[in-house]
């Protein structure tokens, strides 16, 4: 099994580094938007779905990556690559104590917590005298999109690396235990503290990297774009729609729901949030579990009638 999910996941990337440069600069920023989604969607899985810790604040190391980018490049005059990697170890350094602080909350105090710990990185950005305030900060133009779409695609690369490893190591064993009853998992032996800090930066990392490619690709980074409340949910909204804890939930909600969030958008600009979300919740309600789960499920009933 693991080596067929290695084969596939192999596969899929490869068709995605080949196919964007043959197409236009729309089909590229189609593209990109699609693998951007779906990176964020396999970093908040390993803290929401193995872990069990519903959050709504990894954004604020999205901000925390695009900040280093458009600091680093506009005032340090650095390249925006060794920037960008600066900005994934800059929310893996913070996540440390973060995490310590934030996972002593429990269930719904927790997501507040990460929700409100969002907002105030973005209050503090648009305060601060050397981010530009609400203004924001331009970056020099680039020539096209692909520099952005390949660095995002490299870190979608390490983030279903580090699902993969996750779902089938005793680390993510670990996890699973905590998720189903943490102080019993305690009396057996884990580690709690440790595994769920561990957890939360690798959660911390991907968005910590794609928030600078994200930067070099809007070229103009501000506190409302990357600290973005819409993004945490959409985010949120495609793990839970394609399965909470799994390998490929992350995959099939991020590309279906990103695809369709753009061409509502295309052709409806005015009404398209309320046609998603309708859809979002029509879905949820069909399939309460996420879409891979249902499938895994239905081709079990399958194969045991057969």
């Amino acid at each position: 099994m693991t080596d067929r999910r290695i084969a596939a996941s192999v596969a899929i990337l490869a068709l995605c580094a080949i196919l964007p440069p043959l197409g236009s600069g729309y089909v590229q920023s189609v593209f990109y938007i699609a693998v951007l989604y779906i990176a964020l969607a396999y970093g908040w899985n390993v803290i929401a779905g193995y872990g069990g810790y519903l959050s709504f604040g990894q954004v604020t190391f999205f901000g925390i990556g695009a900040y280093a980018v458009a600091l680093g490049v506009t005032q340090l005059h650095l390249p925006w690559l060794l920037c960008a990697f600066a900005g994934g170890a800059i929310a893996a350094v913070l996540a440390v104590p973060l995490g310590y602080l934030m996972l002593r909350l429990r269930g719904p105090f927790f997501a507040l917590g990460m929700l409100g710990l969002a907002q105030t990185t973005r209050i503090a950005a648009e305060a601060a005298p050397f981010t530009g305030g609400s203004a924001g900060i331009y970056l020099p133009p680039g020539s096209n999109t692909l520099p952005a779409y390949y660095w995002t695609l490299a870190v979608l690369a390490l983030a279903m690396g580090m699902t993969l490893w996750v779902d089938r190591s005793t680390f993510g064993l670990r996890l699973r235990a905590l998720r189903a009853d943490e102080r019993a998992a305690g009396t057996l032996g884990v580690d709690v503290t440790r595994f769920k800090v561990m957890a939360f930066v690798i959660s911390a990392i991907v968005p910590g990297l794609l928030g600078g490619g994200y930067a070099w690709y809007l070229t103009y980074v501000d506190p409302a774009s990357v600290f973005s409340t819409h993004i945490e949910l959409q985010t949120v909204a495609m793990v839970i729609l394609g399965g909470v804890g799994t390998y490929w939930g992350p995959f099939v909600g991020g590309a279906l729901m990103s695809q369709v969030s753009q061409s509502l958008g295309a052709r409806f600009p005015q009404g398209h949030l309320m046609i998603f979300g309708g859809l979002i919740v029509a879905l949820l309600i069909a399939l309460p579990r996420g879409i891979v789960p249902a499938l895994t499920a239905a081709l079990a009933r399958r194969s045991a009638r057969a």
